[in-house]
């Protein structure tokens, strides 16, 4: 049996200390490693060590009982969670970390909501227990009120046996289990077959308890992990795989880690991802930074490959046609500042090969201020790429200050018209553009028969919408949050060449904004904060001057708990501020909220100065062809001078 299992949890929480125990205890290690010793399996990256904290998602390999397991240790820093939710999606069951000292912190609401939405079975391992003062009930407590009540305590679990309050839980959450309990009592395996299937279900979330430093609890915990999960794949069927992560070795060979979900996978096998196929070259299986080759996986393996040029992470491969799609996204874009003696297109290079390891860096090269901008999701993040930079490629950089990357949408449905057709090229595009769901992005459909455009061409304007982020009219930004619809087009069976069809639909897209009701977006922080009653003032008062909103505060014990939504913008510095006025006694958890309307529109507007009309990559006009000369039409005559109009 192969399990995938990922351990998860707020920075300086025990998740690498708590991996090193477990691959120690199952010999797949010699001796325990500790973070402060800078001699940890996982983490063995020099950043990594010099840091304390892990920024890679590394996987270690051992064997218990009947099962083989991969264990991926994820990054805690909310800077490297995109990492982390990439490694999400291929785990089996997931593993979060609490300190009994700390509490639930920002992040580990993160990791709760992201596990959630992948679905991936969860545990809860409440470590740091053998300290002075903790209080393990109120911890347990947090964890019913701020993400779920359905927990169980594996401190009633023995040996496949079951104390009576675990016996009653289980019952409760099983309709069929308590008539069985109420008419005939406890049954061993019953109970047990159904702990699993609520587990697998995400009905029922365990919860152990001790110290992954003093190696308190730590086997115990994990053997009762073991008798309570199970998975089951098909080595039989075609070949199915989801990609996880890139990266690249010391010889620059591009190496895909994937999870094989279906059938096996061998060395010289074809493998398809999106329009591609590529011929796997070399299956290696990875423990930390070393690696043993094979000639063939199974399904439920994470293994890496060489091979494939251009997957990307999240990619599916075979029988997966999917391709996964995250949530956390960075804030944040700063400009890559390097020597000028350096060449622009070197620069490039290594910040697309990084990009590649890491796609939500979204590195772009701007042409207009010929600048290499990087998404990034804090300040943290920017330090460790300069030092990789550094490390991996020997190029000094620094970055600008971080800016907020703005987004827009539409308010109202438009159609859009677009015309290409200077001399030798013919192309016409109708669509119609419509407001959708907060988070959504771009989506496609057609309503456009066959028989007036070939779905060669329909796939060819479908294409030409994803490949790339299209400018809004306010401030240049990413379109997102839109429904378009393609309503018509032509073609012409001599003059249609590659490329008309982007320019109409490009066009199509543009004049349908330039009629629209345009929205200017920004990120919002969901937050959480948590202070003594004697501060509940002052915050109330921070969160509406940073033109933030909430709920009414509550009380718990001697804290109020207040949440609400405020701007990225307003809120990105605050907590300097909170900890110093609260003397750190205070809580304040942040978490990514999504786009929303921005609170400045008309002073962001001015401040970023676009020009709609000037930009080099995008025109609302169309082009006309008569008496054999091209000839432009504005973007307000348009659609009148549609030929599919006419």
């Amino acid at each position: 049996m192969q399990k995938t299992i990922g351990i998860l949890a707020h920075v300086d929480a025990g998740k690498t200390t708590l991996s090193e125990q477990l691959l120690f205890h199952m010999k797949s290690i010699r001796q325990r490693g500790r973070v402060d010793h800078q001699d940890t399996f996982l983490d063995h990256h020099a950043i990594e060590r010099n840091r304390g904290i892990t920024v890679f998602a590394e996987q270690g390999m051992f064997t218990y009982g009947d099962a083989s397991y991969t264990l991926i240790d994820t990054p805690g820093h909310i800077d490297f969670s995109p990492e982390m939710e990439r490694s999400i999606q291929v785990l089996d069951y997931a593993i979060i970390l609490i300190s009994a000292a700390d509490g639930i912190e920002g992040h580990t609401e993160t990791v709760w909501q992201l596990l959630r939405k992948h679905q991936v079975p969860t545990f809860f391992f409440i470590n740091k227990t053998d300290r002075d003062g903790i209080d393990l009930d109120a911890v347990i407590e947090n964890i019913k009120i701020d993400l779920t009540a359905n927990v169980c305590s594996l401190a009633d679990f023995h040996e496949g046996i079951m104390d009576n309050p675990l016996v009653e839980d289980i019952a409760e959450l099983d309709e069929t289990l308590f008539e069985h309990y109420m008419e005939s009592g406890y049954d061993k395996e019953l109970w047990l077959d159904s702990m699993k299937r609520l587990i697998q279900d995400s009905e029922l979330f365990p919860i152990a308890h001790g110290s992954a430093l003093k190696d308190i609890g730590v086997l115990e915990f994990f053997e009762k992990f073991h008798m309570l999960t199970e998975t089951m794949y098909d080595e039989t069927g075609k070949f199915g795989g989801r990609i996880y992560k890139i990266r690249h070795d010391e010889n620059g060979n591009r190496i895909t880690f994937m999870k094989i979900l279906q059938g096996t996978l061998h060395v010289r096998d074809e493998v398809s991802y999106g329009e591609r196929t590529e011929k796997i070259t070399q299956i290696r299986m990875y423990n930390g930074n070393k690696f043993t080759t094979a000639e063939k996986a199974a399904a439920g393996e994470i293994v890496a490959v060489t091979g494939l040029s251009e997957a990307a992470a999240g990619d599916g491969l075979g029988t997966c046609k999917d391709k996964a799609v995250f949530g956390l996204i960075p804030t944040l874009t700063s400009t890559v500042i390097f020597d000028p003696s350096i060449h622009v297109k070197e620069m490039l290079t290594c910040f697309k090969l990084l990009d590649a390891e890491d796609p939500s860096l979204h590195v772009t090269w701007e042409k207009q201020t010929e600048e290499i901008q990087v998404h990034v999701m804090g300040l943290m993040q920017l330090e460790v790429l300069q030092q990789i930079v550094l490390d991996r490629f020997g190029y000094h950089v620094t970055f600008g200050d971080p800016k907020i990357i703005y987004k827009e949408t539409i308010r109202s449905s438009v159609n859009g018209y677009g015309h290409f057709e200077p001399l030798r090229h013919y192309a016409e595009v109708h669509l119609k553009l419509e407001p959708a769901d907060r988070g959504s992005g771009i989506s496609f459909t057609t309503i456009c028969h066959p028989n007036d455009l070939s779905i060669g061409h329909q796939n060819l304007i479908r294409h030409h919408l994803f490949e790339r982020d299209h400018h809004g009219l306010l401030t240049g930004s990413a379109l997102t949050d839109v429904k378009v619809t393609l309503l018509n087009g032509r073609g012409h069976n001599e003059h249609t060449a590659g490329g008309d069809f982007r320019e109409a639909t490009y066009r199509a897209l543009r004049q349908g904004l330039e009629q629209a009701d345009n929205v200017l977006l920004e990120p919002y922080y969901d937050f959480t904060i948590k202070v003594s009653i004697d501060h509940i003032g002052r915050v109330l008062s921070d969160i509406q001057q940073a033109s933030g909103s909430f709920d009414a505060p509550v009380t718990v014990g001697e804290k109020m708990i207040v949440k609400g939504r405020v701007p990225v913008a307003t809120f990105m510095h605050y907590s300097t501020a909170f900890t110093s006025y609260t003397n750190g006694r205070g809580a304040l958890s942040l978490q990514f909220g999504g786009y929303d309307e921005c609170h400045n529109t008309y002073e962001i507007i001015e401040q970023i100065g676009y020009n709609k009309d000037a930009d080099p990559e995008y025109t609302s006009a169309s082009i006309f062809c008569a008496k054999g000369k091209g000839y432009t039409v504005p973007w307000q005559e348009a659609e009148a001078a549609m030929h599919l109009l006419k």
